[in-house]
């Protein structure tokens, strides 16, 4: 299944917050409307729907992640969350440098942004601890990234983030703690969803 390119606010309204995917805000809905009781199932699916929409990422990519967090030590949940925070385009979003994880992809493809020095076109490119992400020196880049920096400046940056908006550069200081993640999301779910799969 490939990447999702409908209706964004449509998502949001069945989910609930993405911040990643839009900043638009859908319509409060009828409070009136009844609600009926989730199963487990459903409430797993929805769970690691928000995920996938929220980064931007096809199925076949978070089974893998899912799959990488398995092996790794820790909690499998928390482990997953860091592996996806720690997504170049992620990272782009969280600096304010693009309004949202699609607009990050869309810099990063065009080649726009360099890591240590090192232009890097996959936004899936994992960034680690003491990486320097910049821009290139071209008036087209810098304008596009101040106006999202000027739309952005009102938002809290991550303490794992360094911003130095004056020259157009990021940095990477530690992995995110997951309860950091700016998501309401409960991560086990998503791990129960995909338990027979790993």
């Amino acid at each position: 299944m490939s990447r999702y390119r409908g209706p964004r606010l449509k998502k949001i309204s069945r989910l609930g917050a993405l911040p990643g995917l839009t900043s638009k805000v859908p319509r409060p809905q009828d409070p009136r409307k009844r609600k009926n009781k989730k199963s487990q199932y459903r409430s797993r699916l929805e769970e690691k729907q928000k995920l996938r929409f929220h980064y931007g990422l096809t199925e076949r990519q978070l089974l893998n992640y899912v799959r990488i967090a398995a092996k790794a030590k820790g909690s499998t949940g928390q482990v997953l969350l860091q592996l996806l925070e720690m997504r170049l385009d992620n990272i782009i979003f969280r600096l304010g440098m693009a309004s949202t994880i699609p607009g990050a992809r869309q810099l990063v493809n065009h080649r726009h942004i360099l890591v240590n020095g090192c232009l890097v076109d996959i936004p899936s490119y994992r960034c680690k601890p003491r990486d320097i992400i910049t821009t290139k020196d071209e008036q087209k880049t810098r304008a596009l990234i101040q106006n999202s920096l000027d739309s952005s400046s009102q938002k809290k940056l991550p303490e794992h983030l360094t911003l130095h908006s004056s020259q157009y550069k990021g940095l990477v200081n530690q992995i995110i703690n997951s309860r950091r993640v700016g998501l309401k999301i409960e991560e086990l779910r998503v791990v129960e969803y995909y338990s027979r799969q790993t």
